[in-house]
């Protein structure tokens, strides 16, 4: 007697199991990945000396395993190069029309932290903590934050002006990041973006206030 026909898959079992091995969603996965490690390591260094922060460390706060984030970026030095690059993040911050740009950078800040978790500029706040890698993080910051924004001025003291304009964010991110302010991290974002968009405005470009 010949052996019962081995019952084939079921055609949704089928797809299933052919979804899992679809190269989109295999890029997908991986680039979920990669930022999960990403936003690990950043959330790290925000507290923690970068000599001092370990493979193991980002992994378990990833969710991964350090063989992993070996195979995705090949060492620490490399992984934390792309962690102290404002490039990725500094494309949408500044993705405004200059006359609504200081309400854009304010909303993003604002949402970034209160969705995310994540700054795309306080990074910098942390410097001090990481020696030399921390003067790459202050090399990076001028070059691809404020630099970039003194590029799309108008007019006289456009550097002086880009800088004036980034503090001014910087102090609303550790006011709602770091210090955690209630009012602050209470208010409608919107709200928040209406107040302090026009003073940040008004260093890129002049006289909105007075307007």
């Amino acid at each position: 007697m010949s052996p019962a026909p081995t019952a084939s898959a079921a055609p949704d079992e089928a797809s299933a199991a052919s979804d899992d091995f679809r190269p989109g969603r295999a890029r997908r996965d991986a680039e979920a990945t990669k930022a999960a490690i990403i936003r690990a390591c950043r959330h790290l260094l925000a507290r923690h000396a970068h000599t001092d922060i370990t493979l193991k460390d980002v992994a378990e706060r990833a969710g991964v395993s350090a063989p992993l984030i070996l195979k995705y970026f090949g060492n620490k030095d490399a992984l934390f190069s792309q962690v102290m690059n404002f490039e990725a993040d500094v494309e949408t911050f500044l993705d405004a029309p200059l006359e609504d740009l200081g309400r854009h950078m304010v909303r993003h800040l604002l949402t970034g932290q209160s969705e995310r978790g994540t700054d795309p500029i306080l990074r910098i706040v942390f410097a001090p903590l990481h020696g030399e890698q921390g003067d790459i993080l202050r090399a990076n910051f001028r070059a691809q934050v404020s630099d970039r924004l003194a590029e799309r001025l108008r007019g006289p003291d456009a550097g002086l002006r880009a800088e004036l304009a980034v503090s001014l964010l910087l102090g609303l991110g550790v006011m709602y990041g770091i210090a955690r302010g209630p009012h602050v991290r209470s208010a409608p974002v919107e709200d928040v973006v209406e107040r302090y968009g026009p003073a940040v405005q008004e260093q890129l470009t002049p006289g909105t206030l007075a307007g």
